[in-house]
């Protein structure tokens, strides 16, 4: 119970992610632009979220948190 604020943290800052990712693509419809992801723009994507990814699954690893659900 006492990780509940920062579980409700995360939450909220997914919901503004999404909200973000909804926003370019409304704008981009806006203007009739195709939506299309390519090699480079797949390249950043990556090198972006990768390291999120790796350094948050590390950090629940190392502390533990995995088990409280197993």
């Amino acid at each position: 119970m006492k990780d509940s604020a920062f579980i409700i943290f995360i939450i909220f800052g997914c919901v503004w992610v999404l909200m973000g990712i909804a926003a370019v693509i409304a704008l981009l419809k806006a203007d009739n632009q195709e939506i299309r992801i390519g090699k480079q723009g797949l390249i950043i994507t990556m090198s972006i979220v990768l390291p999120l990814i790796l350094a948050l699954a590390y950090q629940a690893v190392k502390s533990g948190a995995l088990s409280r659900f197993t």
